[in-house]
């Protein structure tokens, strides 16, 4: 059975930073994985991905040259980098994972997703 735990939210001031974890269980390989975020009344919205191979990587407009996503093969583990945070960021944000190659934007396409983290960004 294949688990996605996340970690590493909380709460943080305007131009702040946090860097959410998201380990998998279960599985030792995944085409991709990626984060996602809902906030109060929106749709869940692509943050940002990774291939597994390779390590390409994939970033909304709203966090490029601001987030950062990697990955540690070994522990099967990715990470989201959030640097010069803003109120609009504030948003439960989940991790994801591909079981066979897809589009790395919608979340239709994602088999696998953690419970989430809050994020909370106060101005």
């Amino acid at each position: 059975q294949v688990q996605l735990v996340e970690s590493g939210g909380g709460l943080v001031q305007a131009g702040g930073s946090l860097r959410l974890s998201c380990a998998a269980s279960g599985r030792t390989f995944f085409y991709a994985m990626g984060w996602f975020r809902q906030a109060p009344g929106k749709e869940r919205e692509f943050v940002a991905a990774i291939r597994w191979s390779g390590g390409s990587t994939y970033y909304a407009d709203s966090v490029k040259d601001r987030f950062t996503i990697s990955r540690d093969n070994a522990k099967i583990t990715v990470y989201l980098q959030m640097n010069k945070l803003k109120s609009e960021d504030t948003a439960v944000y989940y991790c994801a994972a591909q079981r066979y190659y897809s589009s790395i934007y919608s979340p239709s396409l994602y088999d696998y997703w953690g419970q989430g983290t809050q994020v909370t960004v106060s101005s």
